[in-house]
């Protein structure tokens, strides 16, 4: 009984999350509409009903993952209902009073724009995009503090989620490679990793390992620090880094993740990484990437994907959508490599063979 109760507040949980996204932009493109319409009219292709409602079926399919993995004790079911509802008061205001400058940005196609008072040198050229028309992009607190939310209401509360799926191929692919280790020696790396909402769902779900996360943005990596800060005991063990440079020795992880980062990646980029992630795992150990959905796996929403990079700046998404991250992966030696797909997310698991393997 408790478990039904506590599966069916799930749902209504996750269910006003989504609600309260779909109302959130649609009430702002009314607005933008009304107050800063596009100067030029956004080429995007409609949206079939039929469409719309394979959407909402994989949007109720990962929540219902989500729920399975809770109930057989993958990580614990108060992770379900983790939200920061101090930063929901706090930053929702912002978000509104942020929307004109996007939209401005958007309508001028001001891509590249940074406050003077940050510096932007030593960084990519790459990483210097407004992505989503973000201001400061990803260099500021202000989009630090923000971005959670931000994702959430774009995933109609399904961000989240979609992060966890992460969890189960990373514990399982590491207590199936290293059955004798024991848990305080395990060794898990985040590459990307934001505001650390990743960290922090892996160290419910590996309580005893050393969790490690870089990123390329201080302004994140401080707001990734507040967070896990915030943890009993958590000793936060972040590093400013590029991904294409892991300031890591060879064979020093169990299990390296990551999250939301190629679509953003340059197609050389993404092979780099992929190859800095190759060298830092042990044989034996698991890489497990959570990314957009590509067109290969559901031709009938390439619509869909065809408008993200339209509406958003994604200046590498369109390429993304049909780059074969298999063959990439399969070209620095990791084998064992299976795919899997939640609502708009794709998942990569892919091992580093053993030694004489």
């Amino acid at each position: 009984m408790s478990d039904t109760l506590t599966k069916l507040t799930y749902q209504a949980f996750q269910q006003g999350k989504s609600i309260f996204g779909l109302a959130h932009k649609n009430l702002g493109t009314q607005l933008r509409n009304l107050i800063n319409p596009p100067l030029s009219e956004l080429k995007t292709q409609p949206l079939s009903p039929e469409l719309l409602l394979k959407f909402r079926q994989m949007l109720n399919e990962v929540i219902e993952a989500d729920w399975q993995d809770a109930e057989r004790g993958v990580y614990p079911e108060s992770l379900l209902f983790d939200n920061s509802w101090e930063d929901f008061l706090l930053y929702y205001p912002l978000v509104w009073l942020d929307m004109p400058k996007t939209w401005e940005r958007a309508n001028r196609k001001r891509y590249q724009e940074f406050d003077a008072s940050i510096a932007t040198e030593g960084y990519p050229s790459y990483f210097l995009q407004n992505f989503h028309h973000q201001t400061d992009g990803y260099l500021s607190d202000m989009s630090a503090n923000l971005y959670d939310l931000q994702v959430e209401i774009l995933f109609n509360g399904a961000a989240d989620p979609m992060r966890r799926r992460v969890l189960a191929p990373l514990k399982q692919g590491i207590t199936a490679s290293f059955p004798g280790k024991a848990p305080q020696q395990i060794r898990v790396l985040d590459v990307a990793c934001g505001t650390a909402r990743t960290l922090k769902f892996i160290r419910a779900t590996l309580p005893q390992a050393s969790l490690y996360g870089t990123d390329l943005s201080p302004a994140y990596l401080r707001k990734a620090n507040q967070l896990l800060s915030e943890i009993p005991g958590e000793l936060p063990q972040l590093v400013q880094a590029n991904a294409e440079e892991l300031p890591y020795r060879d064979h020093h992880f169990h299990g390296v993740t990551c999250v939301f980062l190629f679509h953003e990646l340059p197609p050389q980029a993404r092979q780099r990484v992929i190859e800095q992630c190759f060298r830092v795992i042990q044989p034996g150990g698991v890489f497990v990437i959570c990314d957009s959905i590509q067109a290969i796996d559901f031709p009938e929403l390439t619509p869909m994907m065809e408008n993200f990079p339209t509406l958003f700046h994604e200046p590498y998404y369109k390429h993304y959508i049909t780059d074969d991250l298999v063959e990439r992966l399969q070209k620095v030696g990791f084998q064992n490599i299976a795919t899997e797909n939640h609502f708009m997310s794709k998942y990569w698991i892919a091992y580093k063979p053993q030694q004489g393997e």
